[in-house]
C-alpha cells in the first residue's frame, strides 16, 4: 500500500531536535566505522595479525550492515520507528564497549559486527524518518543535516583516531565513542515523537534493481565505494611505511584530508542542482587519477600530502551526489531505496576492504592502489551509462 511519508508534526522545533540527534548519531556511527583506518597498525600489532587481516574489522561491519539494511524494513514493519532507531543507537554503545575491551581478535570482530547492524539499520531508515518528521519544504534541509553529520565524521574520525591512539591507545579511542553515543540516544529519546509503522510500498528493495536506471546507478555506487576503500583502508600503512610519514605527520595528513572533505562537500553540493550527472562521472574519474599518482609519487612526501588532500575533497563529497540522485530517482520509495543504497555501499566497503587487504598482503600496495584506480574508472563508466539511459528515456 502506498502512503505519503511527509507529515507536519505539531512541534517543528522538537522535530528538528530529533533530526539533529539523528545527525549526531550518524556522525558517531560513521566515525566508529572508519576509525580503524588510522589505528590499523596498533590494532594489528596488539593482536598479532597482519594489517590486511586487521582491515577486516571494517569489512565485517560492512557485511552485517548489508544484511541488516536489506531485511530491517520487513522485520520491523510493526514496530514504532522511534523504538527501532533508539535500539540501533543503544547497539552502537554496546559495540563500542566490546571493541574497547576486546581481549582477543574474534571478540573485536563481534563488536564490529554489531556496529554493522547498527549502521545498516539506522542509515536505511533515516531518509524516510526525516520525511515524516519535517514539513515537505524542510525535508531537504533535514537530509542536508544528516549529510553534514556524515561529512563531519569523515573529517574527524581518521585524524582523531590517530591522535587519540598516540595518546591513550586505540582502546581508549574507541571507549570515548561511548559517552557521545549516549548523548545522541538521550537526545533522540527526548525529542523524537512516536512514529507508528506505515505500509511499505515495496517490501523487497532488490526489486528496484529491475529498473535499468537504478541498476546502473547502484553499479556505479558499488564500484565507487569498493575502489575508494580498497585504497583508503590501507592509507596509513602506505603513508607510514612507504611515504615515510611520522605519527604527527599522519595526524596532520588525516586532518587535512578530512577538512578537504568538508570543503568538497560544501562546494560540490552547490553544483548538484545543475551538474548532477557530470559530477557523478567526474568524481570517480578524478579519484582514479589520484590513485595512479599516489603510486608514481610515493617517495615525494609533499606530493603525497597534496594527493591525499584532493582524495578527501572528492571522496567525501561523493555520497552527497549519489544521495541527491537517489532522491530524484526514487523519491516516493525512500525507505526501500535507502535500504538498497545502504546495502550497496556497505557491500562495496566490505568488498573493498577485504579485497584490498588480500591484495595488499599478497601482491603489495602498488597493486592495491592500481586495483582501486580500475574500480573507480568503472564507476565513472557506469555513471556515463546511467546518464545515457536517462537521456534516452526523455
Amino acid at each position: 500500500m502506498s502512503t505519503t511519508l511527509t507529515v507536519q508534526p505539531a512541534d517543528t522545533r522538537s522535530a528538528w531536535g530529533a533530526v539533529m540527534s539523528m545527525a549526531l548519531c550518524v556522525a558517531v556511527l560513521i566515525a566508529s566505522e572508519f576509525m580503524p583506518v588510522s589505528l590499523l597498525t596498533p590494532i594489528a600489532g596488539e593482536f598479532g595479525v597482519s594489517e590486511g587481516r586487521a582491515g577486516q574489522a571494517i569489512s565485517i561491519s560492512g557485511l552485517f550492515a548489508v544484511i541488516t539494511s536489506l531485511t530491517i524494513a520487513g522485520l520491523t514493519r510493526r514496530v514504532d520507528r522511534k523504538l527501532v532507531q533508539s535500539a540501533f543507537a543503544a547497539l552502537l554503545i554496546v559495540s563500542a564497549l566490546i571493541v574497547a575491551f576486546a581481549p582477543t581478535y574474534p571478540v573485536l570482530m563481534i563488536g564490529r559486527a554489531l556496529l554493522g547492524v547498527a549502521i545498516g539499520g539506522f542509515w536505511s531508515m533515516s531518509t524516510a524518518i526525516v520525511m515524516r518528521l519535517l514539513p515537505a519544504e524542510q525535508v531537504q534541509q533535514g537530509l542536508a543535516a544528516l549529510n553534514a553529520g556524515n561529512a563531519i565524521a569523515a573529517t574527524i574520525s581518521a585524524p582523531l583516531g590517530a591522535w587519540l591512539g598516540d595518546i591513550i591507545g586505540w582502546r581508549g579511542a574507541f571507549a570515548l565513542i561511548v559517552p557521545v553515543a549516549v548523548l545522541a540516544l538521550v537526545w533522540q529519546r527526548i525529542h523524537m515523537p512516536s512514529l507508528p509503522p506505515r505500509g511499505i510500498r515495496r517490501a523487497n528493495p532488490l526489486g528496484l534493481l529491475f529498473r535499468r536506471q537504478v541498476a546502473l546507478g547502484m553499479a556505479a555506487i558499488f564500484l565507487l565505494f569498493m575502489g575508494q576503500f580498497a585504497l583508503f583502508t590501507y592509507l596509513r600503512p602506505y603513508l607510514e611505511g612507504v611515504a615515510g610519514f611520522s605519527v604527527p605527520m599522519l595526524t596532520g595528513g588525516f586532518l587535512a584530508l578530512g577538512l578537504a572533505g568538508l570543503a568538497g562537500t560544501w562546494a560540490i553540493s552547490r553544483l548538484l542542482r545543475t551538474h548532477l550527472y557530470g559530477l557523478l562521472i567526474a568524481i570517480p574519474a578524478i579519484m582514479a587519477g589520484l590513485a595512479v599518482l599516489m603510486i608514481l609519487s610515493a617517495q615525494v612526501q609533499v606530493g603525497v600530502g597534496a594527493l591525499i588532500v584532493l582524495w578527501g575533497f572528492f571522496g567525501t563529497a561523493a555520497p552527497v551526489g549519489w544521495g541527491t540522485w537517489l532522491a530524484r530517482t526514487l523519491g516516493p520509495e525512500a525507505e526501500a531505496g535507502g535500504g538498497l543504497q545502504v546495502a550497496t555501499i556497505q557491500l562495496a566497503i566490505m568488498a573493498g576492504a577485504a579485497t584490498g587487504g588480500l591484495v595488499f598482503d599478497l601482491l603489495g600496495w602498488q597493486v592495491t592502489f592500481a586495483l582501486s584506480a580500475t574500480l573507480l574508472g568503472g564507476s565513472a563508466l557506469c555513471a556515463c551509462l546511467a546518464l545515457s539511459h536517462r537521456r534516452s528515456q526523455r
